[in-house]
């Protein structure tokens, strides 16, 4: 909580940035959760895929958008955008599960979290602030959600979870 008060203290840090840094907070609770909630058996892909998706986590340019600070914000706040919409854990429960599990329950619970993130996220991309970059969101936001729903399908494959399209 201090890094967050000196963060928002900080004139190289405004509320968006902030609200990206919870981002990446939500999402290492996420981790977290399934850590310590599941059972893992070892799978010869999961160098490949860990590769994957640390990869993925990297800021990538964002064509059209000159600024050194924006253009990664923008990125991170639609990969953001992409993983909230397109990643959805809940779909790992067997049908048989009960509400009442406090693993189902939390998964439901980061499913429902993330509903509120993508309109903080929504609400920057949409801002008026970044209208002159309009098209270069978009493309980003595109190329984020391709490569998201790449990697989920992967990890569902490697896990023999079939995907209903």
């Amino acid at each position: 909580m201090g890094a967050l008060a000196r963060a928002a203290a900080s004139p190289l840090f405004g509320a968006r940035e902030i609200e990206l840094h919870g981002q990446l907070c939500r999402e290492l609770e996420i981790l977290s959760l399934l850590a310590r909630a599941t059972s893992w058996q070892l799978d010869p892909m999961l160098t490949w895929l860990v590769g994957r998706w640390e990869i993925a986590w990297l800021p990538q340019p964002v064509a059209g958008v000159a600024s050194l600070v924006q253009g990664p914000v923008i990125d991170a706040a639609a990969f953001g955008y992409a993983l909230h919409t397109a990643i959805r854990p809940a779909v790992l429960l067997p049908e048989h599960m009960e509400a009442s599990d406090p693993f189902t329950a939390a998964l439901r619970r980061i499913e429902s979290e993330s509903s509120r993130v993508v309109q903080a996220q929504l609400r920057f991309l949409k801002s008026a602030e970044l209208t002159p970059a309009r098209d270069a969101i978009s493309a980003a936001v595109d190329r984020r959600h391709r490569q998201l729903r790449q990697l989920w399908a992967e990890l569902l494959s490697s896990m023999g979870v079939s995907q209903v399209s």
